[in-house]
This record gives C-alpha cells, sequence and structure tokens, in this order.
C-alpha cells in the first residue's frame, strides 16, 4: 500500500471566485494559474461542515472537458489531505451532471457508504479547449446544487484564504480503468473508486420508463431517430441506452464521442449550434440529403439540457415541459399515480400553468437555478419541472437531465403509436404539439441571445 502524507501550502487570494447558479466557470487560462482550482476547493471544504468532510465519501467527475484529467487529480490529492475517506471517480473521469445527481442519491459503494457530496467538472454548455473555459460546482446529499449558504460561505473563504492542503506524494490515479486503489494516510485508508459512469444512471432510467415499449417504437420500421450528443458526455450513455438497452441503430447517433474540445464546436443544443441535427430534421437552410428522421434531440457538454425537433419542427422548451406534464400520467410508469405538482423558472412561458390549472396540479414559479426546483422536490411539492434554456427534469434527481427528458418524449410517442407500430399511421412530434395546442392553446415567447466578445 503506498502511503502518502499532509502537507500544508501557503497561498493568496483571486479575486472573483464568485460562485454563480452553476458554480464558477471561467477560462482554462485562468484556472490553470497557480493554486486556482486549489484556492476553491479548500475554500469549498471549509465551507462544509466536518462531518461532510471527515471519513466521507465524495464524487469527483465530469464533462470531460479540456484540463479535467488534471483537475481530477489535484482534487483528489486535497481531498485525501482534508480527511476525506473515499474518492468516486467515473471512469475517464466522465459522469454527466445528472449522472452525478443518481450517483449520489443511489450508488452505495464497496464498503457500504453513500456519497455525501460531488465536484462536477463543467461548463455545462460553452465551448471547451485550452483556450476556452472550464468550470466546477459542488452538489450537496439530495444530489442537488449548493445553496446559496454554502455558495457565500465559498466566495468569503475564496477572499481570506491562506492555505490549502494537500497530499503531494500521492500519486496519480489511473482513472481510465475501473477498480478500487487503496492508499495509507495519516487518518488511516484512503479510497479512489473508478467506476462505469453510466451503470447507475440506467439502473435509475429502468425504474421510470417502459423501455420495452420505447424499444419497440425505436426498432419500428416505421420510426426513425437521430441522437446528437454535440461529442459531450451524453454520447456514452446515448450508446449504452440507446443503442445496447433499446435496440436503436448506433447510426441514430451522431457526435457522440465524448472529446475535451466538443470536437471544436459550441455544445449548446439549440437550433444554431446543433446544425448537423437541424440539417437532418429537414430545419436548415439547405434540404437535407435524404427523408429526415420522425425525432430528433441533442445535449449539452455535460448532458443536462435537451433540445427535442421533429420531422421539420421544432418543439420549444417551454411546450416540452408542458407536453411532458400533460402526458405523464398516462405515458410514464413513474408518474402513474399522479403528479405532487409542476414548476417552471421566470423566463419559461405560461404552457404548463395552463397544464397544471386543466389538471388541478399545484404550479409554483421559480427564479432561475435548478436549486429552486430541488427545495420544491425535497419538500415533495414537485415532480416535473423546466425552463425555456433548454433544461427539463422531474424528482428522480436534482439537476435538469438532458436524457430524461429525451426518454420523456420516446415514452409518449410509443403510447400514442402503441396501436400504429404495424401499419398504422404513425401519431408524430408535431402531431401532438399541434393537439396540445388544441387542447390548452399556443403560448408564444422570445429569448434573445447575445454574444459578448
Amino acid at each position: 500500500m503506498v502511503l502518502f502524507s499532509v502537507n500544508k501550502k501557503e497561498t493568496s487570494p483571486y479575486d472573483g471566485q464568485k460562485p454563480g447558479t452553476s458554480g464558477l466557470r471561467k477560462k482554462v487560462t485562468v484556472f490553470k494559474q497557480q493554486n486556482y482550482l486549489h484556492n476553491f476547493v479548500q475554500a469549498t471544504f471549509d465551507a462544509l461542515s466536518v462531518e461532510k468532510i471527515k471519513g466521507s465519501t465524495i464524487v469527483v467527475s465530469g464533462d470531460g472537458r479540456y484540463f479535467s484529467e488534471e483537475a481530477i487529480q489535484i482534487i483528489i490529492k486535497m481531498a485525501a489531505a482534508n480527511g476525506v475517506r473515499s474518492v468516486w471517480v467515473g471512469q475517464n473521469g466522465l459522469l454527466s451532471t445528472p449522472a452525478v445527481s443518481a450517483v449520489i442519491r443511489n450508488r452505495i459503494g464497496a464498503d457500504g457508504a453513500k456519497a455525501s457530496g460531488a465536484f462536477i467538472l463543467t461548463a455545462s454548455h460553452n465551448p471547451g479547449g485550452p483556450n476556452e473555459d472550464f468550470g466546477i460546482k459542488y452538489n450537496m446529499e439530495n444530489g442537488g446544487p449548493a445553496p446559496e449558504g454554502i455558495t457565500d460561505k465559498i466566495y468569503e473563504n475564496t477572499k481570506t484564504i491562506k492555505e490549502y492542503f494537500t497530499a503531494e506524494d500521492l500519486p496519480d490515479v489511473d482513472i481510465s480503468t475501473v477498480g478500487i486503489t487503496t492508499f495509507g494516510g495519516p487518518e488511516g485508508p484512503f479510497d479512489v473508486d473508478v467506476f462505469d459512469p453510466t451503470e447507475d444512471y440506467v439502473k435509475l432510467m429502468k425504474t421510470i420508463f417502459d423501455f420495452g415499449a420505447i424499444q419497440k417504437l425505436l426498432t419500428s420500421p416505421q420510426f426513425t431517430f437521430c441522437y446528437d450528443a454535440l461529442h459531450g458526455v451524453a454520447g456514452i450513455y446515448a450508446k449504452r441506452i440507446f443503442v445496447e438497452e433499446l435496440s436503436a441503430s448506433e447510426s441514430s447517433l451522431i457526435n457522440c464521442i465524448p472529446k475535451d474540445d466538443f470536437g471544436g464546436s459550441h455544445p449548446d443544443p439549440n437550433l444554431t449550434y446543433a446544425k448537423e441535427l437541424v440539417t437532418r430534421l429537414g430545419l436548415g437552410k439547405q434540404a437535407p440529403d435524404s427523408e429526415p428522421p420522425e425525432f430528433g434531440a441533442a445535449a449539452d457538454g455535460d448532458a443536462d439540457r435537451n433540445m427535442i425537433l421533429g420531422k421539420r419542427f421544432f418543439v420549444t422548451p417551454s411546450d416540452s415541459v408542458a407536453i411532458i406534464a400533460a402526458n405523464a400520467v398516462e405515458a410514464i410508469p413513474y408518474f402513474s399515480s399522479g403528479l405532487k405538482g409542476v414548476a417552471r423558472s421566470m423566463p419559461t412561458s405560461a404552457a404548463l400553468d395552463v397544464v397544471a390549472k386543466s389538471l388541478n396540479l399545484r404550479f409554483f414559479e421559480v427564479p432561475t437555478g435548478w436549486k429552486f426546483f430541488g427545495n420544491l422536490m425535497d419538500a415533495g411539492m414537485c415532480s416535473v419541472c423546466g425552463e425555456e434554456s433548454f433544461g427539463t427534469g422531474s424528482d428522480h434527481i436534482r439537476e435538469k437531465d438532458g436524457v430524461w427528458a429525451v426518454l420523456a418524449w420516446l415514452s409518449i410517442l410509443a403510447y400514442k403509436n402503441k396501436d400504429n407500430l404495424d401499419g398504422g399511421k404513425l401519431v408524430t412530434v408535431e402531431d401532438i404539439v399541434r393537439n396540445h395546442w388544441a387542447s390548452y392553446g399556443r403560448h408564444y415567447y422570445t429569448r434573445y441571445d447575445y454574444e459578448i466578445s
């Protein structure tokens, strides 16, 4: 067993390390400044209670963007020095943000331990690469983002930090191979558990959706499908779920190999950046080379956002969450006993409000930031929620979940077409949306995005 010692290192504060609603995001060149990452990680450890650190288990992984591998090794050494008992790392450092939430909430380690929190390494839909963006945020034991009380403490700590703790003689851990590596430290053994990043998430999805019904849809000659991971971490989940579990053709997947620079593109699932998918679905400026698929979807870098498309048809995020809520009880087994309530962010259209009123559901409007949905879910008051910035989710975890949203739409399509897959007329994405408008009315809103250079 390799032994390590704890080193106390002097440091000085950096300005501007205030976490936003999704953690700290800066250019890679900023994070690579001496002790910049170390300061933020130590400030986070110092903001948490002793019982959440000493002898605890934490998760450290992310979307695989540039600088992630180096950051993981830094955090592992600092976790060991701060008294953490075990660090869980997704193989190759990969875990989608929703999968991290699922792992915190559901995974049980070989020693019977559960995770008390996680460092998630992602800048979400922002570009990656040596001169692009990196990010880090901390999620709590409920699987959701740290509340403002914690992020405020982190920020205050970054302004006064004078030292951090690390284990300099702890060797880098091979995170490409599944297995547990044990080291010895001043407070006893310290483990790094590298595990399959898809296993716990897939297990959870199987408790929510009828995989048999979705498989029947995806293997029907009448139904065609295309999924674009934009070279983000969603690619490993797409292959495992859509191809290996649901028998979709691997040719249905595009850009599903994770890359640290997202293939030089912007991993933002919208009509501007998901150009290849948009063209395939017949929504581009040029006609596609072949007949568009019936259904298309895309994810962002860390797989918590989603875009839903039909053949030559775009589903707005505001309509998407309303349609999922309106059909959830019939189409998704997890919700068969009813919805506890629904919620949307303030900028999102009122499409969900009308569904809630019609179905006599509790309805909530919250500020921007997924942690506010999490508060409602922890109180047992919300089942389905969403925001106009392409985020949709439910109370199965405490993050928005792009792959979940795609499975929800496939479940609705499977339910609507359960009697049509042997030659009947297919109920399409456009049919579902237009029927929804006919029942609940159509809500219009406009979002403007400005690129600041």
